[in-house]
């Protein structure tokens, strides 16, 4: 059999990164060796432990302690399945500037950021000055009123030499979103379209029957009687059951939602990245019409079982 040299590379190139990703840590990590139909669907509980191990706050710190940036970039725990396990604390160890950083006070062209209004400051949910995106998401008063976020709620993983999803270990590989989504895509440390997507994506109007934008329907349908026209028909007709998921303060959202519609248009394209919505999951609801329009014949029913609420 013939070798090409470039395959005799990336053979190379792989195997040396499990190496390191062996001898940093240990066996947990050894099951992304073997090939993908070979290996487990679920992580036996050895598996578990030694991930749980690797993610913990004290071991991080003592990996800390004695390491050096080279060795941190291929620490375990920004890999799965340590990453699954870790919390923000054990993050915030070696990242903690992401909490304090700052945007310019002006932009290289002179304007201040005190002059002009950035995008999300456009909201009535935002007060105050410009901040730092990791902050706003993490910290800000009105983050914490509507969301859970973590850092592994984005971040899923990493290949620090490649940047690609497509050179991982089947272990690393191994994908907890829809449709076993990537848990990262290429020259990007997270999967834009299963986590920014899901708040900062297009306003669904054409789904509606709504006009394209928000605000050609809402001088409409408000008053200072009802401050949020969403509710004319999210209150009692459709997708009622909703923002069910570990990430985000249901109830808070429906007590705010209440006194202004940017409570809902924030995430439904009032902070818009991108040209699409988020699929969302269509939760059944009583009184749930029994045709399901064209727009969500593929979606799901549930939301995704790593962020599902528990039983009650």
């Amino acid at each position: 059999m013939t070798t090409r040299k470039g395959d005799a590379a990336r053979a190379f190139g792989g195997a040396a990164i499990a190496a390191t990703l062996i001898a940093l840590g240990g066996t947990a990590l050894l099951a992304g060796l073997a090939p993908r139909s070979a290996q487990a669907a679920t992580l036996t509980d050895e598996q578990i432990k030694e991930a749980k191990a690797i993610a913990d706050l004290g071991a991080v710190l003592a990996r800390a302690a004695k390491g050096d940036y080279e060795r941190a970039k291929w620490d375990p725990i920004h890999f799965k399945p340590a990453i699954d396990y870790a919390k923000d604390e054990a993050c915030l160890v070696c990242h903690k500037e992401i909490l304090s950083a700052k945007p310019r006070a002006a932009s290289p062209a002179g304007v201040k950021a005190t002059q002009v209004e950035a995008w999300y400051q456009t909201l009535d949910t935002y007060a105050g000055a410009q901040e730092d995106f990791h902050w706003r998401h993490l910290q800000s008063p009105y983050s914490k009123q509507v969301m859970t976020l973590s850092c592994n709620f984005c971040h899923q993983g990493n290949d620090t030499r490649e940047e690609s999803p497509h050179v991982l270990t089947p272990a690393a590989a191994n994908s907890d979103w829809p449709k076993a989504a990537s848990n990262f895509t290429l020259r990007k440390m997270v999967n834009p379209s299963e986590t920014c997507l899901r708040c900062h994506g297009a306003f669904p109007g054409e789904n509606m029957g709504l006009p394209a934008k928000w605000e050609d329907t809402r001088e409409a349908l408000e008053t200072p009687e009802t401050p949020n026209g969403c509710l004319t028909c999210h209150a009692e007709q459709f997708r009622l059951n909703r923002h069910a998921v570990t990430y985000l303060h249901g109830q808070k959202i429906e007590e705010l939602g209440k006194t202004s519609s940017d409570v809902c248009y924030g995430c439904h394209g009032g902070r818009q990245w991108y040209r699409i919505s988020y699929p969302y999951p269509r939760h059944p609801w009583q009184g749930m019409p029994d045709d399901t329009p064209d727009w969500a014949k593929d979606r799901s029913k549930e939301s995704d079982a790593r962020f599902a609420l528990p039983k009650k």
